[in-house]
């Protein structure tokens, strides 16, 4: 990734997170922009998205993302118009790397422990 890419990838991170929360956040839900990946010709935008929404399915908080993606990249024009000659088109992506570290540290905890009892049986 070169300096200009990295750069536009961090503004468009930032940049989104607050247009997410300002008008895509229901209530009690938080929607996180986690990482953000632009193509070297700048045309494409992989946004990372975690949604924390206790009690609830996230789910239906990423399809109305997903089915607001031209209102949401419009919005993301008029903060970043000034800066790129072309906004890059948004893909949204759900960031389950929170579940994964979670499910590998269940595993390793739960291993440990078995692996401790086996340890006193042998002695």
């Amino acid at each position: 990734m070169s300096i200009r890419t990295e750069k536009l990838a961090s503004v468009i991170k930032q940049d989104l997170g607050e247009i997410l929360q300002r008008n895509f956040q229901p209530q009690g839900a938080f929607i996180t922009v986690t990482q953000v990946r632009v193509t070297d010709d700048l045309s494409i935008a992989k946004v990372y998205l975690s949604v924390f929404s206790p009690g609830r399915d996230p789910e239906p908080i990423y399809k109305h993302i997903d089915d607001h993606q031209t209102e949401i990249r419009y919005q993301l024009a008029g903060r970043i118009k000034n800066q790129v000659r072309r906004i890059p088109e948004l893909i949204f992506f759900q960031d389950d790397t929170s579940e994964y570290v979670n499910k590998i540290e269940t595993l390793f905890s739960k291993a440990k422990q078995s692996g401790s009892s086996g340890d006193r049986s042998e002695s």
